[in-house]
């Protein structure tokens, strides 16, 4: 896979999510999408058609090549695998979308595929039926408010340290 901006790859994303919903994408599809103006837009697909990702037709909108659509697959397949992961650990859905955003950039293709086998495994409904229940509970319990000076367990300081 081409070695590219974090910028670039969203807008491949943008594109493909666009096309697989409404079957095209328009420069201001994507602008609403990526929350940008439409010459911004132009600007980087522009540069993309450069590249050999899309193809852009003024007033007809843009298309991804071969290799830009198996980009945006690959890039789409990790922002998917690392939302489904947040959401099974309980993170809100619309706070899981975004970090998945920052979070599908960083991380290396083997930490995505062991989230990927995480998340199925997590799915298969006759691996461990009560564990997501007990996660919940533990999460349940760590979210009750601390009463005041209350910081949790009292740590034992060294000897040398107690205010000598």
């Amino acid at each position: 896979m081409k070695h590219l901006s974090r910028k670039a790859e969203d807008y491949l994303e943008a594109i493909l999510n666009i096309t697989l919903e409404k079957g095209y994408a328009r420069t201001k599809d994507v602008a609403q999408e990526l929350g940008v103006r439409p010459p911004t837009v132009v600007e980087m697909i522009q540069k993309l058609d450069a590249m050999g990702l899309a193809v852009y037709r003024r007033y007809e909108g843009v298309t991804l090549t071969p290799e830009g659509r198996s980009i945006a697959e690959v890039i789409k397949s990790r922002h998917d695998t690392i939302r489904a992961f947040l959401t099974l650990i309980r993170v809100p859905a619309a706070v899981a979308d975004h970090d998945a955003c920052i979070m599908e950039h960083e991380l290396s293709p083997e930490t995505i595929e062991q989230l990927r086998h995480f998340v199925e495994f997590m799915s298969n409904q006759f691996s461990h039926p009560d564990l997501l229940r007990e996660f919940d509970l533990f999460c349940a319990g760590k979210r009750q408010p601390q009463k005041v000076g209350q910081h949790g367990p009292a740590q034992k300081l060294p000897a040398d340290s107690a205010g000598t």
